[in-house]
Parts: structure tokens; sequence; C-alpha cells
């Protein structure tokens, strides 16, 4: 396939382009695109929608002090993207987010097809995108991602913890940023359609920073488990139809090394 995708040079969409060329694709990176553009995709077969316009380092809250501009260049742009792939008879798979699911009750489960309710501009922005999705078009509700690279979000985090700073106890989803490129490019070659939870793991910083104590000898204890029923998390059952394996806790631990480099 002839993929296009939008946010190639971002955190998320460097994982959709390394993906897609290792598995033969032809990628048309978009990096110097902005939302409201019109896109290139004439001769392309799809489109992996990854951009997203922000302050920097920030999605919920990621509007700062301008709401309008950032709804007019998120939303808005993405219809118009959305326009212009059917257009181009390309098939849309739409990078959402957890964070649509953020109104509901603290420990809520959340399977595939529960309803939107956001919390956020952010989580607003993208349940609207969602509702506008073409026919033939995938959304992916996707989790925390972390990875090696600028995708390394807990940078902060080892350095405090090896500096021996308190660390909050705290629990989360994550999922490898290498799986949802596999999630975007499986539902790409299944030909699937409709909105797609994407999560692997229930992650304590206690477990995560007990690997870090594990390979760097630090002297500290990683701070007290956090209450994990208060988490809600997301089942990704029609994933797993299509054959969808996360890579879990192994991925986890082979990947620690990078982000410690």
């Amino acid at each position: 396939m002839r993929i296009a995708i939008t946010g190639a040079t971002g955190i998320v969409g460097g994982f959709m382009v390394d993906a897609a060329r290792a598995a033969g694709h032809r990628v048309e990176a978009l990096p110097g695109w902005r939302l409201g553009q019109p896109a290139p995709l004439s001769g392309c077969d799809a489109v992996i929608h990854a951009a997203l316009a922000h302050a920097p380092g920030r999605y919920r809250g990621g509007e700062g002090d301008d709401p309008a501009g950032f709804v007019a260049a998120n939303r808005d742009g993405t219809l118009r993207l959305f326009d212009d792939a059917d257009r181009a008879g390309a098939r849309v798979v739409f990078l959402s987010s957890r964070a649509v699911h953020d109104g509901w009750p603290a420990g809520t489960a959340l399977p595939d097809g529960t309803a939107a309710r956001p919390a956020s501009l952010y989580g607003q922005v993208k349940a609207q995108a969602e509702s506008a999705l073409p026919a033939q078009g995938a959304a992916l509700r996707a989790t925390g991602v972390y990875g090696p690279g600028r995708a390394n979000k807990w940078a902060g985090l080892f350095a405090d913890y090896r500096a021996g700073r308190p660390i909050a106890p705290r629990v989360a989803t994550e999922v490898h940023g290498a799986d949802l490129a596999r999630a975007a490019l499986l539902v790409l070659d299944r030909g699937a359609s409709g909105v797609f939870n994407v999560s692997d793991l229930v992650l304590d910083r206690h477990d995560l920073l007990g690997g870090v104590q594990q390979l760097t000898g630090c002297p500290h204890p990683p701070p007290p488990r956090a209450d994990a029923g208060a988490l809600s998390v997301m089942g990704c059952a029609r994933l797993a139809a299509l054959g969808w394996k996360p890579g879990g806790m192994a991925l986890l631990r082979a990947t620690l090394p990078q982000l410690l480099a």
C-alpha cells in the first residue's frame, strides 16, 4: 500500500513511519503539512492521521490559552483531512485517545464500544473527530504511549528516581509505540473499520522503577504501589480478534535498557 502519514516527525507518527516501511509499504510522510491545509493524498491507498497541534508536552490542556485555535486546527482540520481522503479514495486510520473516556467514574471497565465521555477539550476534539469518520475509516483510542527515542516520556521520572527525589505512587495503562503502529497497519490490512481500544500494560511506578533499580543498581527504593482499583482499563477485544498481540511486560523489560541509555 501507499500510505500517507501525518505527524510523521512526532512521537507516534515516527513509530507509524518505521512500522509501515518495515512492512514493505510505500510511505508518504507529511512532515511539513499542517492541519487545515489540503493534504497531498493523490495516489495514496490510506492515510494514518497522527498529527496534533498542541502546546509543547501537553495533550490534555494542549489548547494552552487558545482553545478556539486548538479546535480550529485539530477538529476542523481533521474533518477537512477526512474530506481530502474521501476525494482521493484513501482509507483513514485516525489516532484518537483514551481521553475520550475521562468522564467515566474511576475504576469503570471500558470495553470496545464504550460511549465517549470526554472531560477535557482534547478529549472532546478526539470524540468529535471519531463521530465524523468516513464509513470505511477506523479510530484507535490509544492509551499512554511509551518507547525509545523521542517517545521516552519517563526520562524525567527516571532522573528524579535515580537522584533520590520523592516519587508519587501512580498506576497507569501503557502501550509500546511499535504495538500501536502494528495495530494501525493491522486494521488497514484487514479492511477493518470503526473504533478500537489500544492498550496493553497496567503499569505501576513501583514495578517500572523496580526495573530501573535492577538495571542501574540505584540504591533508592521504588515508591509504594498505587491503588489499581481506581484505574479504568480499556478492553481490546476488537483488536485481539484481528490477531493483535501486544508485547506486555516482556517488551517493556526489553525496552528499558534503551530508555535508560
